[in-house]
Formats: C-alpha cells, sequence, structure tokens
C-alpha cells in the first residue's frame, strides 16, 4: 500500500487549521470576559453607531462633534438608568431574600393539596410512584429555592460592591467615548502594527465576523432593550394601578433574559405566570400579564424585520444543541455564549460547511 504523504499533510495541516480556531475562539471568549468593559462599551457603540452617523448627515458636523453629542446623551441615560436599577434592585432583591421561604412554603402546600385531591386510581398509579411524587415535590422546590438564594445573594454582593461597578462604569464610559470618536484612528493603528499578510486575512475575517456576530448581537440587544422596557414599564403601571406585582423590576430583568435566548421567549415567563395567577384566583392578573406579553409580542414582530435584515442561517436543533453545551461548559451563562460561538464557528467554517467538513478534510480533491 503505498503512502500518499501530500494528501496526509493536507488533511494534518487542515485539521491543525481546524484546532486552532477552536482554541483561538475559547481564547477570545476568556480574553472578552477579562475584558468585559471594553465588549459592552464596543457592543453599545454599534447600537448608537446610526445615531452619530444621522447627526453628521443632517447637521453637518464631524464625526468626533456627532460622537460627542450622542455621547453625552446616552452617558446621561445609561448614568440615570444604573443609579435607579442599582437602588430599586437591592431593595427588591433584599425583600425577595426575606420573603423566599414563605413563598416557598405556600407553593408547597398548593402541589400538595392538588396531588392530595388528584384522583391517582384512574390512570392507575402504584402508592409507591404517589408517594414518590409527593416526596419528590419538597426536593425539586428546595433545589430551586436554594438556587435563588445563591443568585440573589450574588446579585447583593455584586450590587454592593460600589467600588468595582464604578471601576467598570469609569472604564466602559471611557472606552465607548474612545471607541465613538476615534473609530478610524483605532482601526488604523491595529492594520498599522500587523504584518501585512495577518492585516489582510484578518481584516476580512474580522469584518465578516463583525457583520454577521456585530449584527446580531446590535439586533438582539436592541430587542432585548425593548421587550424590557415595555415589560418593566408594564409592571410598574400594573403595580400602580393596584395588581399584585412586588418584584417589577427583577421580573422584567428575569424575562428580559429569557428572551434573550434563542428558541425561548418572553412567553417562557409570562405565559406560565398568567396562567397561575389566574388559577390562584386573580383572573384580572393574569389576563394584564397574558396582554402584557401579547403587547410585547406583536411589538417585536413589527420590530424585529427591520432590525434583523437576516436570519443567521442555522437550524433550530444545531442553536438548540448550542445552548445545552454551553449551559454544560459554564452554567445559565451558556445558554447565551453557546449560540454566539455556534455563529462565529459557522462564520469561520462556511466553506468547509457548505462542502462538508469531512469531506473538506479527508477528500483528496
Amino acid at each position: 500500500m503505498i503512502f500518499d504523504t501530500p494528501h496526509w499533510t493536507r488533511v494534518v495541516k487542515r485539521l491543525t487549521y481546524l484546532l486552532l480556531s477552536v482554541i483561538g475562539i475559547y481564547l477570545a471568549f476568556k480574553l472578552a470576559v477579562f475584558y468585559m468593559p471594553f465588549l459592552i462599551a464596543f457592543i453599545i457603540s454599534l447600537i448608537i453607531e446610526p445615531a452619530i452617523k444621522f447627526l453628521m448627515k443632517k447637521a453637518n458636523l464631524t464625526r468626533r462633534a456627532s460622537a460627542v453629542i450622542i455621547f453625552i446623551i446616552v452617558f446621561g441615560i445609561i448614568a440615570g438608568a444604573l443609579v435607579w436599577g442599582i437602588a430599586t434592585l437591592l431593595s427588591e432583591a433584599t425583600d425577595l431574600l426575606q420573603a423566599l421561604n414563605d413563598y416557598f412554603d405556600k407553593a408547597y402546600i398548593q402541589i400538595q393539596n392538588f396531588i392530595n385531591n388528584f384522583n391517582f386510581d384512574k390512570i392507575h398509579f402504584a402508592d409507591e410512584l404517589t408517594s414518590v411524587i409527593q416526596n419528590s415535590t419538597g426536593e425539586v422546590l428546595n433545589t430551586v429555592s436554594n438556587w435563588l438564594k445563591n443568585a440573589l445573594t450574588s446579585l447583593v454582593n455584586i450590587i454592593t460592591s460600589i467600588p468595582t461597578i464604578g471601576i467598570y462604569f469609569v472604564i466602559t464610559i471611557l472606552s465607548l467615548y474612545f471607541i465613538c470618536t476615534d473609530k478610524i484612528y483605532i482601526l488604523d493603528q491595529a492594520e498599522h502594527h500587523l504584518p501585512r499578510k495577518w492585516a489582510k486575512k484578518m481584516v476580512i475575517h474580522i469584518s465578516e465576523i463583525t457583520h454577521t456576530l456585530g449584527g446580531y448581537l446590535k439586533a438582539q440587544a436592541i430587542l432585548i432593550l425593548l421587550s424590557f422596557i415595555i415589560s418593566v414599564v408594564g409592571l410598574y403601571i400594573y403595580d400602580f394601578i393596584g395588581f399584585n406585582i412586588e418584584y417589577p423590576l427583577l421580573i422584567a430583568l428575569a424575562i428580559a433574559f429569557v428572551d434573550a435566548l434563542p428558541i425561548l421567549g418572553s412567553g417562557t415567563v409570562m405565559i406560565p405566570w398568567g396562567i397561575c395567577a389566574s388559577l390562584n384566583g386573580d383572573l384580572k392578573l393574569g389576563i394584564a400579564i397574558i396582554g402584557l406579553w401579547i403587547l410585547m409580542s406583536v411589538v417585536r414582530q413589527l420590530v424585529e424585520p427591520r432590525i434583523v435584515s437576516k436570519q443567521i442561517g442555522i437550524h433550530p436543533i444545531f442553536t438548540l444543541i448550542a445552548m445545552y453545551t454551553g449551559f454544560k461548559f459554564i452554567g445559565v451563562m451558556g445558554l447565551i455564549i453557546g449560540p454566539i460561538v455556534l455563529i462565529i464557528l459557522n462564520n469561520i467554517f462556511s466553506t468547509l460547511i457548505d462542502k462538508g467538513i469531512l469531506k473538506t478534510i479527508f477528500d483528496k480533491n
């Protein structure tokens, strides 16, 4: 048997390129977490870039002047929202931590009453299975309670670390200012310090990834922000007119987080909440919650086609796999990061995917 050296050399090179790309993406995400303020500033700059260009065109101003004006407006909005958010979140998270045991005791009693009143004889459940269901209810609620306590405690600890938040805030704001005002200079400097071959290849890949991933993150950020604003305003209005809404900001944040997850959406939280409220006798609140969800869905359907120019071209099953993989590796945040990694991999290896990954790597042609 003749060993085809050139062929296997190409295979090894392709596999090495694939491995190095995956390692590079992993390191990039590690660096992104480490340099989170700069990443946040970059995402915000993508969102406000159209406003800067609009002001340059309409007011006939330089980029720096337009960027400074938009920056001042954005700074005021962010600073005001941060002060209000920290004070409100600290209050709501502390109150919820204190009342959490009472809520889960009530939930446990209601579930036990349902189990006791349910006629298991109709579906021929064994007594042992019924006993297991009753006993496991307490364990499930205890696990959820502990998870929520840990999450809320972490949130309170983050909020109370004011010096750290202050440093992150200052660095993010300064980064946003420099990115907006000196964008062209930053790009020129990056290109100037790289070898020409690297610069050409990196410019192509980075521009494509920035266009795809940046557009995706920008669109998702706008849609999530829109969902958050509608939900928080709606919940505070409900609270003002007398509905039983105890933690509007925390609930709005939870809705926004779930809305950020591909495949899932705000209905994952709001529909069960509305149904549970109705079953517990508060029919008006249940109808109000479902109505708010319908409003959010309608607004999202109207706005989304204008913001998202094209789909990411990935089947939902692969998105779901990416979400699950991300969750298994890094926890809850992996539900968001997993699909982002999938988008990057799909962009980098688009040629391989179109032709077939294994075919491209191992075929002799």
